[in-house]
């Protein structure tokens, strides 16, 4: 009778649990997805001018968000291209290559890298990546690429972990077998263990990039905050949360800039849901 009172009060639990969890996510899923489409259905805003726009002042009706869309896009999609081979390169030597004690010494290095927060880095890049950028290129130094530095650092521990993760999840015999039939160390982790762990390290590189497209303080520090079409990464810019952040506490609740920026939000939330989904897909593809 106990073991029966302990297992239906597990359950219970675990239920109760579930479901406020469900409540919580779609309650977010319904409120950020009501205020961002409350610009389009009260016809101050349509989502083409929203989506294809290349001037943001909600106060005088202009809210076309491209700018900021194509900014975002740049730092993530930049800053992943950079950190992805680093990542993988030292997660090689940690899992692959390095004795145990230094990998010991290294791995928890790396995590610890992971929680700083994200004010230091964007502390970091204004004390080192503006000056950096400033002595190599003109300008103030604020710039597009200066946030890309900033993404990148950011992203490089969250990453490298990942694929540590993911490189010692391939089963050991997999090694054996292919070192016994002759392979060297260097064609056993090229042919076998990559391939292996191929689903593991491309997650990793998606939740890097789920980070670094979220990514609002550090960015904002950095990135100059000018709401134009970039043209390079020497170009100032604003990404989406670094807009979103500065703006939300100015405006007024109902109001076209405040619903503007809830549509800022739900570009936001679409987004994460879009990596999240792809992150099941090759997870889902690696169980194939």
């Amino acid at each position: 009778m106990k073991q029966k009172y302990e297992e239906l009060l597990g359950r219970s639990i675990t239920g109760i649990s579930i479901t406020i969890i469900c409540i919580l996510v779609f309650s977010i899923l319904y409120f950020v997805g009501a205020k961002g489409i409350s610009m389009f259905v009260s016809g101050d805003g349509s989502i083409v001018d929203f989506l294809t726009g290349t001037q943001w002042d909600p106060g005088d009706g202009l809210v076309g968000a491209l700018p900021m869309l194509v900014t975002s896009l740049m730092v993530t999609l930049t800053s992943a291209l950079i950190a992805s081979p680093l990542a993988l390169i030292l997660a090689i030597y940690v899992s692959e290559v390095s004795e145990s004690k230094l990998a010991q010494f290294i791995q928890p290095l790396i995590e610890v890298l992971v929680g700083i927060p994200s004010v230091v880095y964007g502390l970091l890049g204004l004390e080192v990546f503006v000056p950096m950028v400033r002595n190599a290129f003109g300008g103030t130094g604020f710039s597009i690429l200066t946030g890309v530095m900033v993404l990148t650092l950011m992203i490089l521990p969250t990453v490298t972990s990942l694929m540590i993760d993911g490189l010692k999840a391939v089963p050991k015999h997999y090694r054996t077998a292919s070192l016994a039939l002759g392979a060297t160390q260097l064609q056993t982790i090229n042919r076998i263990v990559l391939k292996a762990a191929r689903p593991a390290l491309l997650t990793a590189i998606i939740f890097g990039m789920t980070r670094a497209f979220g990514e609002a303080l550090a960015v904002q520090m950095v990135i100059g905050n000018v709401l134009v079409m970039p043209g390079s990464l020497l170009s100032q810019g604003s990404t989406l949360t670094s807009t979103l952040t500065m703006g939300i506490g100015n405006t007024i609740l109902g109001t076209l800039p405040n619903n503007a920026l809830w549509s800022l939000a739900l570009v936001l939330l679409i987004m994460a849901l879009f990596f999240n989904i792809l992150i099941r897909l090759v997870g889902r593809g690696g169980d194939n």
